[in-house]
């Protein structure tokens, strides 16, 4: 995908998701999330879209440090103009990476063809997973267009599962995982070697595949993230399940 669809992409989901804390109610549960509520989640993510905007207005060389998240929680605004609030910070974002310099430098953390395109292209997924959260909120599961959804499962496996952080240890290595978009043809190929996830695309297939799991992009997409189970995402898990487990456990992005 480029820059300007992850943008649009960014602003459909911040809206959907505003749209679906309204009717959810700022007081109820975010199954996925426990033990946020609604108001929790607003607070969170229009956190994380106002320190998103800073990097691509200040270029930091570094990362930006946060407040804990408990602290998060605690700011923003109050209850009754949190949505308001929500909607100013998610509004501010698109626009600041919709007028960017494409060449502008600052920091990131993960690859990407441009600093604007990992902040576009990470925010539009941020605000998308957490559209589930706010959907889920409501008692419904949202629906993404396979391609961007597909973007969002290679973002996950391609990039959040190369870092050091997320590892699941040598008890899988040797063990492959296959992930396959069966509407958009994507697929990737997860394998563990001492102690690390070795993931990359797999255009052709791959022989030895211990598991694999396969369905339509977006409930992949809603699976892999840990959103909704393989039943509800229409996903299909077939083989030993050890390494996507191991998967599972440990790829569960956090701030901080």
């Amino acid at each position: 995908m480029e820059i300007a669809e992850h943008i649009d992409a960014l602003r459909r989901q911040g809206e959907l998701l505003a749209d679906a804390a309204m009717r959810a109610g700022l007081d109820a549960t975010v199954p996925p999330c426990p033990p946020w509520l609604v108001k929790d989640l607003l607070r969170h993510t229009g956190y994380v879209h106002r320190w998103a905007a800073r990097h691509i207005t200040e270029c930091p060389a570094e990362i930006l440090d946060g407040p804990p998240g408990e602290e998060m929680l605690r700011g923003g605004a109050a209850d009754d103009r949190l949505l308001g609030w929500f909607r100013e910070g998610h509004a501010a974002l698109v626009k600041t990476l919709a007028t960017a310099d494409p060449a502008l430098e600052c920091a990131t953390f993960m690859a990407a063809p441009s600093p604007l395109a990992f902040w576009a292209r990470r925010q539009a997924h941020e605000t998308a997973i957490h559209r589930a959260d706010a959907e889920s909120a409501a008692g419904a599961m949202p629906e993404y267009e396979p391609g961007f959804a597909a973007d969002g499962i290679d973002e996950l496996i391609m990039g959040f599962g190369r870092r050091r952080k997320y590892q699941p240890g040598s008890a899988t290595d040797g063990v492959r995982l296959r992930v396959l978009a069966t509407d958009t043809g994507d697929a990737w190929l997860v394998e563990a070697q001492e102690g690390r996830l070795q993931p990359r695309r797999d255009a052709h297939g791959a022989e030895d595949v211990r598991c694999t799991v396969s369905g339509p992009a977006s409930g992949v997409y809603l699976y892999l993230w840990n959103r909704a189970d393989a039943t509800l995402a229409g996903a299909t898990v077939t083989g030993d399940p050890g390494l996507l487990s191991a998967w599972q456990a440990s790829v569960r992005v956090r701030w901080g």
